[in-house]
């Protein structure tokens, strides 16, 4: 008798999603902020629990969750969502927007928005979770879920794994991961190789010498200073960067004074740039310390600017032939909705530290969040590019087909790897 495809697994045991629907609104309404996701992580930790077959660990790297379903022999997958929100008001007027505040990693009280999906892939995961408990009698293997904390600030993956994750939790065959992007709703997108950049960020304090305002020839004015710099830091990827590659370098954050008539004695800079080459990383790297340094010397800066490094996320790499076995199964399933060749993006994840901290391989993913007759209208426009997306105050993901998509693409990843004598695809080529 002819095995079961992934597929035809799923669709021996339909879940009803209107439960997670709810389930979503509430997560929604109530984002907490990086470092801060504990009454999230309690709840997915009492819904993991309703089934009584999934071994739970709470507390790992922070807020992290991770739960163990051991069913028989056979590889072992790891599927993981992040959970953490943004520091954003939401302005989408929906009835189950965020209204809350809470106070940051610093202590500073900020609004709180899933501005990023988190809630979304929170609650694929734990749907995920529970239909892949209805169907065990069709896989084996270890199924594990993971729940991590601080995505944002790109340091929850490696605070998990230096936290203990791997003493705590087998060490996965697998590492699976997604994320809803501006996408039409229904799709997923993937590609071989890297498909998200690396990201790091920069806080560069510049020096001057303050005073008053009507006497600017006495003074090293830092303003001057900051803005000479965010100009010549825009030359770097337009010239010095082969046009071929992918690379940003952006100033998110100028903040110097506080009144207009004085001149301050410091500037600080946010810097955040993008690469998907560790060459082209060093490149940009030493092109900023280069063109900042270059300026402090000529406006007569009185010290050194200090560098402080604040966020770092390696590129995202999808192993090309986990990938392309994957590519198989969600063209199986997806059809003409799955893209097998999506193109990459300067957008970063740290998800990846969860499987190349153990040398195993990895393999993410994309699907759409946006409602069909809004994509269609937008595109017959032109207008694609005025679609609220990810970090927007108005990004709102449609919660079907968006929701069901994320759950199945989830379930077909695991059970191509869990599927009863082995992996299904093999069982394909032979």
């Amino acid at each position: 008798m002819a095995r079961k495809s992934p597929t035809e697994i799923l669709a021996t045991s339909p879940l009803d999603l209107t439960p997670y629907e709810d389930l979503y609104k509430h997560f929604h309404a109530h984002p907490e902020l990086s470092k801060g996701e504990r009454v999230t992580a309690e709840k997915i930790a009492i819904h993991l629990a309703q089934w009584n077959v999934y071994e739970i660990h709470t507390q790992i790297g922070g807020h992290g969750v991770a739960g163990v379903l051991r069913n028989g022999p056979g590889k072992t997958v790891l599927l993981r969502a992040d959970m953490d929100a943004l520091p954003v008001r939401e302005v989408t007027g929906l009835a189950y927007a965020s209204t809350v505040t809470m106070h940051d990693a610093s202590g500073v009280e900020k609004p709180a928005m899933h501005a990023c999906g988190h809630d979304m892939h929170i609650t694929c995961l734990l749907a995920a979770a529970e239909r892949l408990v209805r169907v065990r009698s069709e896989w084996s293997g270890t199924l594990i879920v993971v729940f991590q904390p601080d995505e944002e600030r790109g340091e929850g993956a490696r605070a998990m794994v230096d936290d203990g994750l791997y003493d705590k939790i087998p060490v996965p065959d697998y590492v699976f991961g997604q994320h809803v992007m501006r996408m039409r709703a229904g799709t997923v997108g993937s590609r071989p190789g890297t498909i998200m950049a690396a990201a790091d960020s920069l806080k560069i304090t510049l020096f001057g010498r303050g005073g008053h305002g009507s006497l600017p020839h006495q003074t090293v004015d830092p303003v001057l200073l900051a803005a000479n710099v965010v100009v010549r830091l825009q030359g770097i990827v337009s010239r010095e960067i082969d046009p071929s590659d992918l690379a940003v370098v952006t100033v998110g954050s100028l903040q110097a004074g506080q009144a207009e008539n004085v001149i301050p004695d410091t500037a600080e800079l946010g810097v955040d740039f993008r690469s998907v080459s560790l060459e082209t990383r060093d490149k940009i790297l030493a092109a900023i310390k280069r063109i900042v340094e270059a300026e402090c010397m000529a406006s007569g800066s009185p010290r050194p600017p200090v560098f402080t490094p604040t966020r770092h996320f390696p590129p995202t790499i999808n192993d090309k032939q986990v990938t392309a076995e994957l590519a198989a199964t969600f063209g199986d399933h997806f059809a003409d909705r799955f893209d097998a060749d999506t193109p990459r993006t300067n957008v970063s994840e740290d998800f990846s530290i969860l499987g190349t901290s153990q040398g195993r391989p990895c393999s993410f993913w994309f699907f759409g969040g946006i409602d069909s007759d809004l994509w269609d209208e937008a595109e017959s426009k032109g207008c694609l590019h005025e679609i609220a997306g990810n970090h927007s105050a108005s990004f709102a993901p449609a919660i079907q087909p968006t929701l069901r998509t994320g759950v199945d693409a989830l379930c077909l990843a695991a059970l191509t790897y869990m599927k009863k004598g082995g992996p299904y695809m093999e069982a394909q080529c032979t």
